[in-house]
Parts: structure tokens; C-alpha cells; sequence
């Protein structure tokens, strides 16, 4: 695992994708590289010459993907003052950034297909894991959303030899109803599977129900909220299946979806 840095990073481009989607990049000084799953702990808004206090608390943000090196690319939404600011950095200010953290995905045994089911921003857990996944298994990359406005990422993961499906609830692009409708019928092909899953907590304990339904195995990313970042200040702690608590930035966020209680987790 590598080391994570606490570094300012130079903002490089910060785009609005349409209603609250963003897509940030960033250059990070001595950026060690990732593994899928992992996150960083972003400042809310740029740095400035005073440091500011409201919002004090910085943000989790999945690393998207990198490329060029030191060059970090996440994908958020506007949602509270803290990524409203953040929405407001132009290139050229600094970030503070935490990272890489956190607990990563382990890719597909060979045999296996990997299905990959993201919700929302959860999406931005998935895409580095099936650029890396290609070529050890076959691919299947589910986004669901509510509407075909808050569908983050399908170009990408479009772009990558994929096998890729998308689901809205209001029908507006793909298949009308849930993401796991569609991990239903990935399943209902049979043989051997692993499910990766990444979004709202619903979603993912649907997904996690439907794989052991079919006797397959799968991850889920948690997104608790959290302070810190590297456990300590136990905010992000998760209900655990057989008894006490894990911590999501710490044990996780990527657990075995059998080890988490879902009756329990927030």
C-alpha cells in the first residue's frame, strides 16, 4: 500500500459536466499512483493565504483516475457549502489533498466475470477497477442513476472495451428502473461472478443480496461520512456482520459485502 501524502495540489481543470456533476484534475507533487478503490481527502474550496474554518472539514473524493504521472482526476457532485467551494477553484489554486487511503478493490480471479454496479458518484470507485480488470476477466460496467443528468462517467467507461449498461429511473437513458435490475439479469446468465458495488447504501445492499442469492461473491465501497481520513477520528465506524464495528477509511471503504450489517449501517 502506498504512503499517503499531505501536499497542496495545483487545480488544472475544474469543469462543470452538466447540473451538479464536476470533474476535477490535479497536479500532485510526488503522487505515488493508486489501487482502484482508493480515495483522497480533498479541502473544501481552495487554499488561500488564510486558512479558512468554515467549512473546516475536508471531503473524501474516490480517486477517478490518473494519467501523465502526478495527475489526479476525481469526480464529484455539489451538494453543501464544502464541494460548492470546491466547485468554485479555478486552475492554477491549490488544493489540499490526503491520499492515496483507504482499503482497495482486489481485481477478479481469472474464470470470473466482474460486475460492476455504480449509483450516483459511486461510479467513481469503479472506473480505474475496470480499466485494470480488462484482459483478466470479462467486464460488465451497470451505472444507474436517477435521471440521464446525473449519469456521471458512461463516456469513459464507454470508451473502454467494456461491456457497458445503463439503467435510469425515469427512462431517460437506458434501460428504465434500477441499476440492479440490470445486476439481476447480469446474474440470470449464470456462471462465475464477482460483483463490485459502489453508490447509495440501498443500492448496495440490494446488489449484495442478489450475489449471495446466486451464490457469488462481491465488494461493495461504503461512502460514511468522515473527518479524518486514517482512523482517527472514528466517525466513519460501519456495523459489522459478527458484532463491533470496522472503519471505513480504515478497514475500508471496500469490505466483502457478507461482513457488513446492513440491517444496522446508516
Amino acid at each position: 500500500m502506498n504512503t499517503p501524502l499531505r501536499v497542496d495540489a495545483e487545480v488544472l481543470e475544474n469543469a462543470a459536466e452538466g447540473g451538479v456533476n464536476h470533474r476535477l484534475r490535479v497536479a500532485i507533487p510526488d503522487w505515488p499512483g493508486f489501487a482502484p478503490g482508493q480515495f483522497v481527502m480533498l479541502s473544501p474550496g481552495a487554499r488561500g493565504a488564510a486558512e479558512r474554518d468554515d467549512p473546516l472539514l475536508p471531503r473524501p473524493m474516490a480517486v477517478y483516475r490518473q494519467y501523465e504521472g502526478s495527475q489526479v482526476e476525481v469526480l464529484y457532485k455539489v451538494h453543501g457549502r464544502g464541494t460548492a467551494l470546491l466547485a468554485e477553484a479555478q486552475p492554477g489554486q491549490r488544493v489540499r489533498v490526503v491520499g492515496p487511503l483507504g482499503r482497495a478493490f482486489s481485481l477478479p480471479e481469472a474464470g470470473e466475470r466482474a460486475l460492476l454496479v455504480g449509483g450516483g458518484t459511486g461510479v467513481a470507485s469503479l472506473y480505474e477497477l475496470a480499466a485494470r480488470a480488462i484482459g483478466r476477466a470479462p467486464v460488465s460496467v451497470l451505472l444507474g442513476a436517477r435521471s440521464a443528468d446525473d449519469l456521471m462517467g458512461q463516456d469513459d467507461f464507454a470508451a473502454l472495451d467494456v461491456d457497458l449498461h445503463l439503467a435510469t429511473e425515469d427512462g431517460s437513458r437506458g434501460q428504465r428502473g434500477l441499476v440492479t435490475d440490470l445486476l439481476r439479469e447480469a446474474l440470470a446468465q449464470g456462471g462465475s461472478a464477482r460483483v463490485y458495488a459502489c453508490g447509495p447504501t440501498p443500492m448496495m445492499r440490494a446488489a449484495a443480496e442478489l450475489a449471495a442469492d446466486a451464490g457469488q461473491p462481491a465488494l461493495v465501497s461504503l461512502e460514511n461520512p468522515m473527518a479524518c481520513g486514517f482512523g482517527v477520528c472514528l466517525g466513519c465506524a460501519a456495523p459489522l456482520a459478527g458484532g463491533g464495528f470496522g472503519l471505513v477509511c480504515r478497514d475500508g471503504p471496500v469490505f466483502e459485502a457478507e461482513r457488513v450489517d446492513w440491517e444496522n449501517l446508516a
